[in-house]
């Protein structure tokens, strides 16, 4: 019996060397700058605030994920992007359910507040999101995200709530 109890004590403690190895990885990401693969980080601080005409946002086209600061609360995820009629667009998905909501809490916190840094190959943008519902855009957005990423985006999704873009 001894033995059999000894044996699950050192199976506890082998699970738990991952269980806290994962935890403090995404602790210590809170506070760095910017997230990584993995985990979200802090707040965006690296990288020339650009100051200037709005660029031609072309160039995001060839861009996978991007990094995107709230400023309440300030932190950053990795997200995707898209460029159409020379606006930039970001969006999320899974959104039509609690387990979605709890996992992807920046939406409804960009909702609230829009305000962003967006950081693109090292330049930051200051940014306002404004959620998208209905109108003319989503034509060509139903176009250009499923085109770019193979992810379903459809006026309906967008209409239903499944996928909120900003």
């Amino acid at each position: 019996m001894q033995i059999v109890k000894n044996t699950i004590i050192v199976i506890l403690c082998l699970l738990l060397i991952p269980v806290a190895a994962i935890a403090t990885a995404g602790a210590k990401q809170k506070s760095a700058d910017g997230p990584n693969r993995v985990f979200s980080g802090g707040p965006l601080v690296a990288g020339e605030l650009y100051r200037g005409a709005e660029p031609d946002w072309d160039f995001v086209n060839d861009i996978s994920t991007i990094e995107m600061q709230l400023l309440d609360p300030a932190q950053s995820r990795r997200i995707w992007i898209a460029e159409y009629d020379n606006r930039i667009f970001v969006w999320s998905g899974y959104m039509d359910n609690f387990i979605g909501r709890l996992w992807k809490s920046w939406p409804g916190q960009a909702e609230s507040d829009g305000r962003a840094v967006l950081r693109i190959d090292g330049m930051r943008y200051e940014r306002q999101l404004q959620r998208i519902e209905s109108g003319d855009v989503l034509d060509g957005l139903t176009e250009v995200i499923p085109g770019k990423y193979h992810a379903s985006m459809t006026r309906k999704n967008v209409a239903e709530g499944n996928v909120w873009l900003f």
